[in-house]
């Protein structure tokens, strides 16, 4: 059993017999070889076993030794070492059947190469190098096991671009020219070049699990088979083909992402003008390549020769044109294969699921980032009982989750659970930004890995004061601002009026300067996005009566405690303004019964706060640069002015390969990457 067989082990009696025992009987006769070995091995309680044994299961062949399953890592081993030995020995040169059996041995080996290392080694199969425990409950599909048919569909799609390339076998083709004419051989051999270029593009989908990629390699494995007889009577290619097909066919219901349906807008039309636009450029390129000398007539008959890899009518003094040809071919086939393969886009939550959402929130919104759930650019996924729900966001192949999920705990389990069927239903990767340590354990028994990303900073306002030494900053920035006549005070968004509001937005406005709002976890989209009009605003005015900066704060349901979300002032205000603000914001919260007010997030303060030996320090060095681009550590020194309480916050992913992707998710919806780059990035991610 591979480590991706979702079931335990079954008993001999339900999977099949051994082969010798199917043609024998149950027991091995005494007068053969074979029944005199037998003999020799017994079991504790009497009963024969086999020297080796092959058995049938729904999931491939296995094989004893000894009464020992053996992993499919040491066939593999097994296999390479005898023909590596062989070899040496000059005993078999590379023919079709060597090739084969390396390629065989090869997939043995890189399908299961964890198994090699035992820090990397699944304990709860292997009880040693290459030996299988008896039973057991295995996970899921493994991760790498689309990767690894991948690698062997393209190394198929090789073996056949290469057969397609090569003349026949002599006395092969002899005894196909009793059957076909002798024209008919390269048109075949013409066919299965192109077929093998198809499926070496499938193969690239297949390591995307897609499902269309599985049936449509199966088909062309199947086509393959047939033309590889025909043209040659390659019947190596053909059972290698035949046997990877049977293997796709067994296996395809890993490949389960789902794709856009087709339709005369949403595919057949752009294929239909990318195939037009194929035939016109290369007719041009061959029209011109020859100096305008042909017909156009005549070039279109080459141009048909050549995207069939055939020879046309026209001789070519250079491989010009044929490279063009060859290398708009390449682009028209990935477009293709782009419109075909593409997966289907999530659904957008409708509006009575968003009304469930904001009272899921209410009623179990404990975290401090719930409220920012709400924000209208989000969607929504719901557990099957409908009692929790997490927000999302897609950007480019990856779901993007915003903060924990809200819920009860119970029904977080089968939340992340159907976020994950949901993820590789849509051939995306999930990366949970912003997760507090509260909801780390939850995922982590669903399979997924914690990343530190820095600290929220979160005020208690009963302990805050202004008195002390340390604060005395913070202190004569507030003391000089209401010196000069600076005011503050707190009013509900919603009773606001829209001159208050449209006073309140031309700050917001002088403050961005053109500049998109930034933020996805922990922040809102602007006074009219939907949390921000059950929060509260804070406003700040000069002598004169006029608002010169302010911050909104979402509330958070489940405890007496409010985030900040939104921050703006006036950049000719003076110095201190943003902590006269904070420090009114904490007294005016405090009287309103808030208990705790969270302040900025400080990615990575932890370093900066508290460095734990050489690494940190040298890593809180890295961060010093990276805040020329980026406010990592001014955020950070500014929190600490109001001495907060620091809680981490983490990203949440499954496998480090994916750790790149997730990253440059979050830097696109956090708005950090310049808006040029991000359309860039956007459209390169769409199109992957």
């Amino acid at each position: 059993m591979t480590a991706s067989d979702p079931t335990p082990e079954r008993q001999p009696a339900q999977l099949g017999r051994s082969r010798f025992a199917a043609a024998h009987g149950s027991r091995l006769p005494d007068g053969t070889v074979q029944g005199r070995v037998a003999s020799l091995l017994r079991r504790r309680r009497g009963e024969a076993i086999a020297l080796i044994r092959v058995e049938q299961h729904e999931y491939g062949p296995r094989v004893y030794v000894l009464g020992q399953r053996v992993h499919e890592l040491a066939l593999g081993v097994g296999v390479l070492a005898v023909v590596g030995l062989l070899g040496v020995l000059h005993l078999v040169g590379l023919t079709d059947g060597v090739v084969v059996a390396v390629v065989a041995g090869a997939w043995l080996v890189i399908k299961d190469w964890r198994d090699l290392f035992p820090r990397l080694r699944n304990t709860s199969v292997h009880s040693r190098f290459a030996m299988h425990r008896k039973a057991g409950v295995l996970g899921a599909w493994r991760p790498g096991l689309p990767l690894v048919v991948a690698v062997v569909t393209f190394a198929v799609a090789i073996v056949n671009v290469a057969s397609a390339l090569t003349p026949n076998i002599a006395w092969r083709g002899k005894l196909l020219l009793g059957v076909e004419p002798i024209a008919g051989i390269p048109i075949f051999h013409d066919i299965a070049l192109q077929l093998s270029c198809v499926l070496a593009i499938a193969g690239l989908y297949l390591y995307r699990r897609r499902r269309r990629a599985v049936h449509l390699a199966i088909g062309l494995l199947v086509l393959l088979a047939v033309v590889n007889i025909v043209k040659g009577l390659d019947v190596e290619e053909a059972l290698l083909d035949t046997a990877l097909a049977f293997g796709l066919y067994r296996g395809r219901h890993t490949f389960d992402v789902e794709h856009e349906p087709f339709g005369v807008r949403a595919s057949l039309f752009p294929l239909a003008i990318v195939g037009l636009a194929l035939s016109v450029a290369c007719t041009v390129s061959v029209w011109a390549s020859r100096g305008a000398e042909p017909r156009i007539r005549t070039a279109a008959r080459e141009t048909g020769s050549l995207l069939t890899w055939r020879s046309g009518p026209i001789v070519f003094d250079d491989p010009y044109a044929m490279i063009a040809v060859r290398g708009l071919m390449i682009v028209a086939a990935l477009v293709a294969a782009w419109a075909v393969f593409r997966p289907r886009r999530p659904a957008s939550t409708a509006l009575a699921e968003r009304r469930l959402a904001r009272d899921v929130v209410r009623r179990h919104g404990r975290d401090t980032l719930a409220g920012f759930k709400l924000r209208d650019d989000l969607e929504y996924l719901f557990s099957p009982d409908r009692r929790a729900f997490l927000g999302y966001r897609v950007e480019g192949r990856v779901l993007l989750v915003s903060g924990d999920a809200v819920g009860p705990d119970d029904a977080l389990p089968a939340l992340i659970a159907e976020a994950q069927a949901f993820a590789d239903g849509h051939g995306l990767k999930i990366g949970a930004v912003g997760a507090s340590g509260c909801a780390v354990e939850p995922w982590r028994a669903a399979g997924f890995r914690s990343l530190y990303l820095g600290d929220e900073a979160i005020v208690e306002t009963k302990s805050f004061s202004l008195e002390g030494r340390a604060i005395r900053k913070v202190r004569q920035s507030v003391t000089r601002l209401g010196g000069a006549g600076f005011t503050a005070s707190v009013e509900p968004v919603a009773h606001l009026t829209r001159p208050a509001l449209a006073e309140l937005e031309a700050i917001s406005e002088r403050w961005l300067a053109g500049e998109p709002e930034r933020g996805f976890a922990m922040s809102i989209a602007g006074l009219d996005d939907s949390p921000a009009r059950e929060g509260l605003v804070v406003v700040a005015r000069d002598a004169d009566g006029v608002a010169r900066g302010w911050i909104h704060f979402v509330p958070s349901y489940g405890r007496p405690a409010m985030s900040l979300s939104l921050m703006r002032r006036d950049r000719d205000t003076p110095n201190g303004l943003t902590e006269f603000m904070v420090v009114r914001s904490i007294e005016l919260l405090r009287e309103r019964g808030v208990e705790e007010v969270s302040l900025n997030f400080a990615a990575f303060a932890r370093p900066l706060r508290n460095p734990r030996g050489r690494v940190d320090r040298l890593f809180a060095r890295l961060l010093g640069v990276a805040s020329r681009w980026f406010q990592i550590e001014s955020l950070y020194r500014f929190n600490a002015k109001f001495f907060p309480r620091w809680e981490p916050r983490y990203l949440l992913y499954q496998r480090s390969a994916a750790l790149p992707a997730i990253g440059l998710a979050a830097l696109l919806a956090e708005g950090q990457l310049p808006r040029s780059l991000t359309a860039l990035l956007r459209t390169g991610a769409a199109a992957a």
